[in-house]
């Protein structure tokens, strides 16, 4: 064990007050994490501060809940675990959230300063290069080897977070530093304001000028519209340009899901593909068009690509385009501003200009027998070109029949019975399981940030933790998690936080007697699963066990059953033991 421990003076204030009080300076309220030895000196710091502390069961757990949380807020979610162990658990839920965009401030503990820098004084936790472990997950990472170090160490990696793109970071502190006598005055104020990412004027410029141009204009936003807060500038370009707008899975709710130009999020689908594809001029924001918002890369546009993207190196990385590296509020705003001043289109020209291609398109249809999705002939009737809305409403019409043909009528009921469960501005979070995949493409949010999942990174175990970091930033509100029977034993401990904290969450768990998904992948490739089926826990009386409600449903009372648990107070479990399946791609899959 370390040889350093914490004093029983009193008010005596030490770098982990100095920790506190610069959170509290830049305006955290709450803050997530599990206590550990080293880090016991911010712990102590907690009870004399105004923050209020939410501890999980298991780090990556808290770094999930964060994750949710800053997602909610726009704002900074810190995250406070101890050293090596404790810290290396969060990497999981760091990777989704930077995948994510969520401002998480992790701020972990170290070994004695003696021990940092390959010491190798055998310190417990210690670690060579505790910092390497985080360097290719987060944003950046911070060191405060001094109390003096703190404050700006804090507001450093705060700034960090918040700037766009969002991202996590990661600060560590030796735990002598922490326990140590701080000298300097208590932190009254710190400025942490990140600098706005503006788009270049002729960027905007050149932009306008193709979009304004187009005759086919397409948008496809991405999770980058919901986390800069863009979506009433999404809206009046849509409509300005009188543009179909598809939402990646990230960016659902970015854009009103029954608006005549909203081609929802269908894009593991290829008349959906092709739809964007055929577009003359396609403006991509927020999203850097990898592969599930490419339908796995299947994706190649034929006309222009404008893109707007935060994040520098997701910038052109996968289709040449215009590329506008810039805050996705400020670049649309500007989009408004600059498309409006070139005035209407010239609606005569631009008329025989489509009906000319109609004919075109109707000619190349006949020839290859009429097939093509989106580029059949029957998408231009004899008077030419349809009108945005009406190529809108028959894809739509395309995707949902494809659909009807492939008998999931289960699986369409059961996300149904979610939705119409669901209060309508209620939060939904989705672990990686059957039924999210289908509400990737399917769910209607009904509103803007109100549903997330890992779809990220990808990792098992988010929807629980997430959902009562959400419940934590908005109680007053009941939340959704759902998981499979695989992922929720990632985070069956934290019925125990949902319960301390009576958290009103409401967790749907579909228990199916394996990992669903991955058995349908191996099955599909080859011909049979293996290490995909899983004993699991009587989750009835497991939450019961907890102290929390739970109750077994079937489909046919699932939304019965779901929606009084979500008018509940407090937590809740409704288990549906059902095995769905998936629609059937339209992507290459070898």
């Amino acid at each position: 064990m370390s040889t350093t421990h914490p004093t029983a003076t009193q008010h005596r204030r030490t770098g982990g007050d100095l920790v506190v009080e610069s959170l509290a300076a830049l305006g955290a309220r709450t803050v997530f994490g599990l206590p550990g030895q080293h880090a016991l000196g911010v712990f102590d710091a907690l009870r004399r501060s105004t923050l209020r502390y939410v501890g999980l069961r298991v780090e990556n757990n808290a770094g999930f809940a964060a994750d949710a949380y800053a997602r909610t807020t726009h704002g900074v979610a810190p995250l406070l675990v101890s050293t090596g162990p404790g810290a290396l658990m969060t990497l999981a839920a760091l990777q989704e959230a930077a995948a994510g965009s969520a401002a998480v401030l992790a701020i972990g503990s170290q070994v004695p300063l003696a021990g940092i820098g390959g010491g190798r004084h055998g310190y417990l936790h210690e670690l060579t290069d505790q910092s390497a472990s985080f360097r290719g997950v987060v944003k950046s990472v911070h060191t405060a080897r001094t109390a003096s170090q703190i404050p700006s160490a804090v507001a450093a990696a705060w700034e960090s977070a918040l700037s766009a793109p969002h991202g996590p970071v990661w600060l560590e502190i030796p735990q002598d530093v922490l326990l140590a006598e701080a000298g300097i005055p208590l932190v009254g104020q710190l400025d942490a304001t990140p600098r706005e990412l503006l788009p270049r004027p002729e960027l905007i410029a050149a932009a306008a000028d193709r979009l304004t141009k187009a005759r086919r204009p397409v948008i496809l936003a991405g999770g980058g519209v919901v986390r800069a807060g863009a979506e009433a500038e999404l809206l009046a370009l849509a409509e300005r340009l009188r543009a179909p707008v598809a939402t990646t899975f990230g960016g659902k709710g970015a854009f009103p899901w029954e608006h005549p130009l909203s081609l929802q999020s269908w894009l593991e689908d290829r008349y959906t593909t092709t739809f964007l594809e055929d577009a003359d001029t396609l403006l991509v924001v927020g999203s850097g068009l990898g592969e599930l918002s490419s339908n796995y890369h299947t994706f190649r546009p034929l006309g222009q690509v404008v893109q707007i993207e935060a994040d520098l190196g997701k910038l052109e990385s996968n289709h040449a385009a215009l590329g506008i590296h810039a805050d996705a509020r400020a670049a649309l705003a500007a989009l408004v501003q600059a498309v409006g001043e070139r005035g209407p289109r010239d609606t005569v020209a631009d008329e025989a200009a489509e009906a000319a291609e109609a004919a075109e398109v109707a000619e190349e249809a006949e020839e290859d027998g009429g097939t093509g999705g989106a580029r059949e002939a029957g998408e231009a009737g004899e008077a030419g070109a349809p009108t945005p809305e009406a190529a809108v409403s028959a894809l739509l019409a395309r995707v949902h029949d494809r659909i009807a043909g492939q008998q999931l009528d289960l699986e369409q009921r059961i996300l149904a019975s979610v939705r119409d469960a669901l209060p309508d501005g209620a939060v939904s979070c989705w672990d990686m399981t059957i039924l999210a995949y289908w509400a990737w493409s399917a769910f209607d949010p009904r509103r803007t940030n109100a549903l997330h999942s890992a779809q990220g990174a990808g990792g098992l175990g988010y929807g629980f933790p997430a959902a009562l970091g959400v419940a934590v930033a908005d109680p007053g509100q009941p939340v959704l998690a759902v998981s499979g029977d695989g992922g929720a034993m990632y985070s069956i401990a934290e019925l125990a936080t949902a319960r301390q904290y009576d958290l009103p969450v409401t967790w749907l768990i579909v228990d199916d007697g394996g990992y669903g998904i991955l058995r349908e992948y191996m099955t599909d490739a080859f011909g049979e699963a293996t290490a995909t089926e899983l004993t699991r826990p009587d989750f009835v009386a497991l939450a019961g066990s907890f102290g929390v409600p739970a109750v077994r449903t079937s489909p046919e009372r699932l939304r019965t059953d779901l929606a009084a648990a979500l008018a509940a107070p407090g937590p809740s479990v409704v288990v549906l033991p059902a095995r769905l399946r998936m629609f059937a791609p339209t992507h290459p899959t070898s």
